[in-house]
């Protein structure tokens, strides 16, 4: 359908958000995009604040005529079409990168209703729900379904049968034509690789505890502690570069992204340890590029790879997943030593080449629908 005009709205444009933006743009050329973003900065304003500075800073743009409205779950679309009145009627496809109904708390912070009401009201104000996994699907409903038990009065019925019929599952894909896998295995010591944000919810303590039980065992290995920093690092980060300064390799935000690409191709594993991942993307890409992953057995992974690419998961007991972990690692340096890893799992499949016909099917089907006839049927018990 060429020439469709679509707004495409990210209000929190963080750099998983910025791939799969940008991604649209790329692979879906025919068409004619309107984008508008906001920074991944002081979160509470923006997820709640955001239809407020476009409303009234973009009203012009966001009136225009468009045949289809794509934003991610960040953006307030229940406010935001009440505001611009001309978006009311343009079908509306809501992104779920993420769901604050599953999103860790740190131990500074207080549990928050408006972000969970703000990504609520915003699945029931669009046409179409979408998440880029089964378990952000899976998290977001019940955590809906909690809330709408602890409300004392006049919560509607049917609310949970309205938000099952109009979710689905759809990745954000893979950029795999720009990867290029190594030819052949090399001998030598384990190279790691850590591509995460550097925050208390991909749980670093866990990872730098396994590498340090490596460092003790005389296990020869390089790690690169790569990914996205913002102003407030943990202090983890910084004295876990000294006592491993040994082995440490790349170790900060690399800003070219060819860069980031080679040494994905250069390490042979990636690693999580994080308490919240709707998909992994980082990891997914590491594996696009040949690494093995070793990630814990919960959130998305289960989703994506075989049970021999996961070790156990004990969140409740992080000394359990770190030794949990630093031995599987022990055990890939081991083979990595020898020249015998195995090939990383094909993730092809995750590729814009494999779901870009799909995001096209979603992004032209027609899905509005008057708003009178929308159906409130409760659930059966």
């Amino acid at each position: 359908m060429a020439g469709l005009r679509v707004l495409l709205l990210s209000a929190y444009d963080a750099t998983s958000h910025q791939q799969w933006r940008k991604g649209l743009e790329a692979n879906l050329p025919a068409y004619d995009w309107t984008v508008l973003t906001l920074p991944a900065r002081h979160f509470n304003w923006r997820i709640r604040g955001n239809s407020l500075s476009w409303a009234l800073t973009q009203r012009e743009r966001l009136s225009r005529p468009y045949d289809r409205l794509i934003a991610t779950s960040m953006v307030d679309v229940a406010t935001l079409r009440g505001l611009v009145p001309a978006l009311g009627t343009v079908p509306t496809l809501l992104y779920f990168h993420e769901n604050q109904f599953a999103y860790p708390l740190s131990h500074q912070a207080e549990e928050r209703l408006e972000p969970k009401m703000v990504q609520l009201y915003g699945a029931l104000a669009a046409d179409i729900a979408v998440f880029n996994s089964e378990y952000n699907r899976q998290t977001f409903m019940q955590g809906v379904a909690a809330l709408l038990k602890k409300m004392p009065d006049a919560v509607p019925p049917g609310v949970m049968a309205q938000l099952a019929g109009k979710s689905s599952v759809l990745p954000v894909p893979l950029e795999t034509r720009h990867v290029v896998k190594p030819s052949s295995q090399q001998r030598g010591h384990l190279q790691i690789i850590w591509n995460h944000r550097w925050e208390y919810d991909k749980a670093p303590e866990v990872f730098f505890a396994a590498l340090q039980q490596l460092s003790a065992r005389g296990v020869e290995f390089t790690v690169h502690v790569v990914g996205q920093r913002f102003r407030r690092v943990p202090p983890l980060f910084w004295e876990m570069r000294e006592k491993l300064a040994a082995h440490a390799g790349e170790w900060g935000w690399i800003e070219k992204r060819e860069n980031y690409l080679r040494l994905l191709r250069q390490a042979q594993v990636v690693v999580s340890t994080a308490r919240h991942d709707f998909q992994g993307l980082g990891v997914l890409e590491a594996v696009a590029a040949g690494c093995l992953p070793l990630v814990p057995d919960r959130l998305a992974y289960p989703e994506w790879f075989p049970a021999r690419w996961r070790y156990p998961s004990t969140p409740e007991d992080s000394g359990q997943e770190a030794l949990s972990l630093a031995v599987r690692l022990q055990e890939l340096a081991e083979m990595q030593k020898n020249g015998g890893l195995p090939r990383a799992p094909d993730v092809s499949y995750l590729g814009w080449e494999r779901l870009g016909s799909r995001y096209r099917a979603l992004i032209e089907e027609s899905v509005i629908q008057s708003r009178e006839n929308d159906s409130w049927t409760e659930l059966p018990s």
